[in-house]
């Protein structure tokens, strides 16, 4: 779901995802590198910290994530990215050097890195609510993609779900990204 059962949305909406991006773009590398992986990924924080360097496909474009919340391990997904996150994670994490290829990207505990996204959230002046958490940044993505017109079934296979039902919640958006979703509808009138 979308809203918590006080009614307040689950999800970061676009101006707070970017006030976050802004934010984490003046963090230490490493801070800023993890916040644009979940930024620009959708993935959950133990997906993010056991990221290796074998698993950023610098020819294709795509990060590839072990889904976690899968019973069994090897299940796989490829995530398109954008150029400049990859050249972030050459910057600080150097990628491209030969060396270790299954080298974590982050050391960090799960509670470590929870706390870097809620500094991240406060500094961006992200009012505070069920929404300033990673889960938050989460289903922001999914939230976007679907107001950026991302097919349910891709944005499905990139954020791991096991059925399309559940990408589905991300078209209960409110707001300004339910205006957005239903304007494309109105395009074509």
């Amino acid at each position: 779901m979308l809203n918590d059962p006080y009614g307040k949305r689950l999800y970061l909406t676009a101006s707070e995802r970017h006030a976050f991006l802004q934010t984490a773009m003046k963090m230490s590398g490493d801070i800023r590198s993890f916040c644009e992986i979940l930024h620009f990924t959708g993935c959950r924080i133990s997906e993010a910290l056991n990221l290796t360097v074998d698993r950023i496909d610098l020819e294709n474009e795509v990060v590839v994530f072990e889904t976690l919340k899968k019973r069994k391990t090897g299940v796989f997904r490829s995530v398109p990215v954008p150029s400049n996150l990859l050249n972030i994670l050459e910057l600080v994490h150097h990628i491209r050097k030969p060396g270790k290829l299954n080298r974590k990207l982050w050391s960090w505990s799960r509670v470590t890195a929870w706390r870097h996204i809620k500094v991240v959230m406060a500094e961006a002046r992200i009012q505070q609510g069920p929404h300033t958490s990673p889960k938050g940044l989460r289903h922001g993505y999914g939230v976007n993609a679907i107001s950026s017109g991302v097919p349910l079934n891709m944005l499905s296979k990139w954020m791991g779900h096991s059925a399309i039902e559940i990408t589905a919640i991300y078209t209960n958006a409110v707001g300004s990204e339910q205006k957005q979703i239903s304007a494309r509808m109105w395009e074509s009138i």
